[in-house]
């Protein structure tokens, strides 16, 4: 492209060269290699646009020895940038010297058909036109990054996931149509979108994958027009798709990179920004005057610690693959507890998982492939559970178990608690473990609670159902019943946690049939009275006033009642302890 005022153009030749196919260089057989032809050069080899020609045009303005210079100049220039394979011509749009050859150059390459588009890829477009329609409403328009968008479907701004704006209609080249495809110029009305909560630069994405982030670990190469290597600290202006802000380059792994290579790399951006993996940007310095360097993302959601270790840098080696089942393999390699569905697809831009279980060698796949794991590291993983529960049991007997987050922090503390979720179902699943009311034990260890519970309860149940309103106290049931107190006490605590009796004070445990009792004592008290008195409830239950305070306490903590001042009301809506229900 011819592009006049070229400095403050670059930004929108980077918007506009971003996702293309193939490039046509020109260079003027009268005015040779000018300095915006490097540089767009430049930016093209950074984008990652490698099929492409160099076209000399104004031929007839060249003699033969002029024309052999400029192509030799030509030739020069693109093996600088590692483009040498693209094919030189001259051509004059006066005497029409090589134009059949230009066009057979361009059927070719027409010819060469994408595949058909992914549908697991998430539609993504930056956004360089915003306009309103009388009778359409708000307009957006850009090139399609990815995926594929249809009349009615929901998208939404990747800045504001939660709103969400339906696809009222498509234009794509000057023509309505009902769906539009990567790599297509094309406009969208948005019903229900304000034209004033949008602007160019931003980006219209499926809900699924849309994400904002300020940290870019990234494959960055150095323009090869530099004249010094590149090192942690540069400010530059980052342009990706139509998104331009300024940004900090940090180097990872080494101290510096020479013009002409490349390595790892994270850019922290001062405004959010939204790319996803394989995202192609270029880099400017900060005042906008040269290009200085451009790469492809490789996670967007990068590290702020720890973001040089050894075990980092190989992932994100690792996500410069190009099928995503290799990319997923090098995820799952550097994850110890492995990755979740739905962040690593938004990741890359996915809504789906574009491949098979058996496609991942070594990976395992949790309940509706909601999360994965290598093999390894899940076979690692249970064997820290089970070590752990053995333990437990071992030390404490006669409890069920940990509940489900002491237990995370007993077995594996720095696994993430929707992780650990995952393998306690992977684990359940199996059968490996077993949970109950919160807790989780051994399969083993649990039959031998229940048979212990067993008794317990058969012997503790009938003694509280015969005490009514004054059981007994967990010592003199176990003197009753000629069983250790420490066991009773760990087994009523496991009856109370699955609703088998109420725990009304430590130790001091009620039938539920007498707690159903002592609610419709409340209930009738409230309907005559207006309110629950302690004295009042006293009288009716012919206890004394502590522990009638005891049990209103009691039903105002689980929701039964609450307390007002000195008085207790019942709960409006509560479902616990209807009027005549039989526990």
């Amino acid at each position: 492209m011819d592009v006049p005022g070229h400095e403050k153009l670059v930004r929108t030749m980077v918007a506009g060269a971003s996702g293309i196919d193939i490039a046509l260089l020109l260079v003027a057989a009268d005015d040779g290699v000018m300095p915006q032809t490097v540089e767009h050069l430049t930016i093209l080899s950074l984008l990652g646009v490698h099929h492409g020609a160099a076209v000399i045009t104004k031929a007839d303005r060249a003699d033969a020895a002029l024309l052999a210079q400029r192509e030799q100049e030509v030739r020069a220039l693109l093996a600088h940038h590692g483009l040498a394979h693209w094919p030189v011509l001259s051509v004059s749009a006066h005497r029409g010297d090589g134009l059949d050859a230009l066009r057979a150059l361009l059927a070719e390459q027409a010819a060469t058909q994408p595949g058909a588009p992914d549908a697991t890829e998430g539609f993504r477009m930056g956004l360089d036109r915003v306009f309103t329609l009388d009778g359409i409403g708000t307009v957006v328009a850009g090139s399609i990054a990815a995926g594929t968008v249809r009349v009615g479907d929901m998208l939404c701004l990747a800045h504001a996931p939660d709103a969400h704006y339906r696809v009222r209609s498509l234009h794509s080249h000057n023509r309505s149509v009902q769906e539009a495809h990567a790599g297509q110029r094309c406009a969208v009305g948005l019903a229900g979108l304000e034209r004033g909560k949008v602007e160019r630069g931003q980006t219209l994405c499926d809900p699924a994958i849309a994400l904002a982030t300020v940290r870019l670990d990234v494959w960055l190469q150095v323009a090869p027009t530099e004249d010094k290597p590149l090192r942690s600290g540069l400010q530059v202006h980052l342009h990706a798709g139509t998104q331009d802000t300024l940004a900090a380059v940090a180097v990872l792994g080494q101290g510096s990179i020479a013009p002409g290579e490349g390595a790892l790399a994270q850019i922290v951006t001062r405004q959010p920004v939204h790319a996803w993996q394989g995202e192609r940007f270029v880099l400017r310095d900060a005042s906008a005057t040269r290009t200085v360097a451009g790469g492809m993302v490789l996670d967007a959601q990068g590290l702020a610690r720890y973001r040089q270790t050894p075990e980092r840098l190989a992932y994100l080696a690792s996500q410069r693959e190009s099928t995503s089942q290799a990319r997923l393999a090098g995820a799952l390699a550097a994850a110890p507890f492995g990755v979740h569905a739905a962040q690593w697809l938004r990741q890359q831009g996915l809504t789906g998982w574009p491949f098979g279980p058996a496609d991942v060698p070594g990976a395992v796949f949790g309940k509706g492939r909601e999360w994965a794991i290598d093999s390894a590291r899940l076979a690692s993983n249970e064997a820290a559970v089970l070590a752990m529960l053995a333990d437990f049991h071992t030390r404490l007997p006669e409890d069920m178990g940990p509940d489900l987050a002491r237990a995370r922090r007993l077995a594996l503390p720095r696994m993430p608690p929707a992780l650990w979720d995952a393998l306690l179902d992977q684990m359940a699943g199996a059968g490996r473990i077993a949970r109950r009311s919160g807790f989780i034990h051994l399969p083993e260890h649990g039959a031998q609670l229940r048979e212990a519970e067993r008794v317990v309860a058969q012997r503790a149940l009938p003694l509280l159902l015969d005490g009514r309103f004054d059981p007994p106290w967990v010592r003199d049931i176990a003197g009753t019943a000629r069983l250790p107190e420490g066991q009773v006490r760990s087994v009523l605590a496991r009856l109370a946690r699955g609703g088998e009796v109420f725990q009304v004070v430590r130790d001091l445990y009620y039938h539920p049939q007498v707690v159903q009792q002592l609610a419709d004592l409340a209930r009738g008290i409230e309907a005559r009275e207006g309110q629950v008195l302690a004295a009042s409830f006293r009288d009716a239950t012919g206890l004394g006033r502590k522990r009638a305070i005891q049990i209103l306490e009691f039903f105002d903590r689980i929701g039964f009642l609450r307390r007002v001042g000195d008085t207790h009301l019942l709960r409006p809506g509560t479902p616990l302890f209807p009027p005549g229900s039989k526990p």
